[in-house]
C-alpha cells in the first residue's frame, strides 16, 4: 500500500482557486467517507493551518465538528476574538471557547527559561484540552492541522499549535485533509474557503505565543506591553503597505529597565524592541530596511500609548548570528 504520509510526486500544486476549489470537493468526499456520521474534535488555534482545517470540516461534516479554542493569554491582540466571530458566529461552527489566562499566568509566575516556559504551556494546553474534551460525548476523531512540512522535519503528530503536542494515549482517529500540503498551498485552500485575508495570511507565531517575546519571566504588565505595541507595530507597517511584504514583524519587550523622561518626570520602564525580517523558510533571514520617518511614527506612537515603555529599539541583526526570536 502507498504510504499515506507521502506527497506523490505527480501532485500537482495547489495556486489557483481553480485547484484550490477541486482540492477542497475532494476532501470533502475524503473526509465523509473517513468519518460517516461520527464526531471530530479539533485544537482550534486560530492559526493558518487549524483554521483552514476547521472551515473545510465545517463545510464537509457541519455541526458534528467540535472546536476548542483555548485562549491561554499569550495570543496577540484581538486574536481569540477573531476565532470566536469568524468560527462561532459567522460559520456556525460548535465552538467551546476557554478563557484560561489566569491559569496559565499564574502557572508561569517566576519562570523565566525559555525552555521551561514552553514546558509549562504545552503542559497546561494538553490539562485544559483534556479536561473539556472528557466533558464531550461520542467523540471518535481528532483533526489536526498538521501539514507537509511537520510531517517531513518532525515525523509525527503536529505541536506547534500547542506546543506540546497532544497526549500520546489519545484514543482518536486522526482527521489530517491538508497534511500533504505546503504553507502557500494551505493559505490558497483558506482563500477559496473565504477565510479572511488577516487569517489567511497570518503571520508565522510561536506556539507559545507572546510568552517568548516577553523575555524573561512573565508579568502581566510585560506582557501587556508586548501585546499592544504589537498591535501599534501591525497597524502602522499594514498603512504603510508593508503587510504581506515583510515576512515577520512583532515587538519584544526584555525583562530590564532604563531611565526615561515622561510629561517632565524622571521614569525607570522597559524598552520595546521592533523585529522585522524576510525569509523564505525560517532557516536564514535578512533584516527588513524600515524607512526612518515610519520608525519615528512608531516609536512616538509605542512610547505615547504604551504603558510602562519609555524607549524604543530596532534589532539590526539578521539571522545568523541571531535566531528570529528571541528565545
Amino acid at each position: 500500500m502507498p504510504d499515506t504520509n507521502v506527497r506523490p510526486e505527480s501532485m500537482q500544486r495547489i495556486n489557483t482557486p481553480e485547484l484550490a476549489a477541486a482540492f477542497i470537493d475532494e476532501q470533502i468526499a475524503a473526509i465523509r467517507a473517513q468519518v460517516g456520521e461520527g464526531k471530530v474534535l479539533l485544537a482550534l488555534s486560530g492559526g493558518v493551518d487549524s483554521s483552514v482545517v476547521a472551515a473545510l470540516l465545517i463545510k464537509a461534516i457541519g455541526n458534528q465538528l467540535t472546536c476548542i479554542h483555548v485562549n491561554h493569554g499569550l495570543m496577540r491582540k484581538g486574536e481569540s476574538q477573531q476565532v470566536i466571530d469568524v468560527f462561532g458566529k459567522e460559520l456556525g461552527a460548535n465552538l467551546i471557547y476557554i478563557d484560561a489566562t489566569d491559569r496559565f499566568l499564574d502557572k508561569l509566575a517566576g519562570v523565566s527559561d525559555p525552555e521551561q516556559k514552553r514546558k509549562v504551556i504545552g503542559a497546561e494546553f494538553i490539562r485544559v484540552f483534556d479536561e473539556e474534551s472528557a466533558k464531550l460525548n461520542g467523540i471518535g476523531f481528532l483533526a489536526q492541522g498538521t501539514i507537509y512540512p511537520d510531517i517531513l522535519e518532525s515525523k509525527g503528530l503536529k505541536a506547534h499549535h500547542n506546543v506540546g503536542g497532544l497526549p500520546e494515549d489519545v484514543n482518536f482517529q486522526l482527521v489530517e485533509p491538508v497534511k500533504l500540503l505546503f504553507k502557500d498551498e494551505v493559505r490558497c485552500v483558506g482563500k477559496a474557503l473565504g477565510l479572511p485575508d488577516s487569517m489567511v495570511y497570518r503571520q508565522p507565531f510561536p506556539g507559545p505565543g507572546l510568552g517568548v517575546r516577553c523575555v524573561g519571566a512573565i508579568t502581566r504588565d510585560r506582557l501587556e506591553a508586548v501585546r499592544e505595541s504589537d498591535a501599534i507595530l501591525r497597524e502602522e507597517f499594514a498603512a504603510a503597505g508593508l503587510q504581506g511584504k515583510v515576512w515577520q514583524y512583532f515587538t519584544v519587550v526584555p525583562d530590564f529597565k532604563s531611565t526615561g523622561i515622561t510629561d517632565g518626570k524622571r521614569t525607570f520602564d522597559w524598552p520595546v524592541i521592533i523585529r522585522a525580517v524576510n525569509s523564505v523558510d525560517a532557516t536564514s533571514a535578512t533584516v527588513e530596511e524600515i524607512p526612518y520617518a515610519l520608525l519615528h511614527k512608531i516609536t512616538q506612537r509605542i512610547t505615547g500609548e504604551v504603558k510602562g515603555v519609555n524607549r524604543v529599539l530596532y534589532d539590526l541583526t539578521p539571522k545568523a548570528p541571531a535566531t528570529i526570536e528571541y528565545e
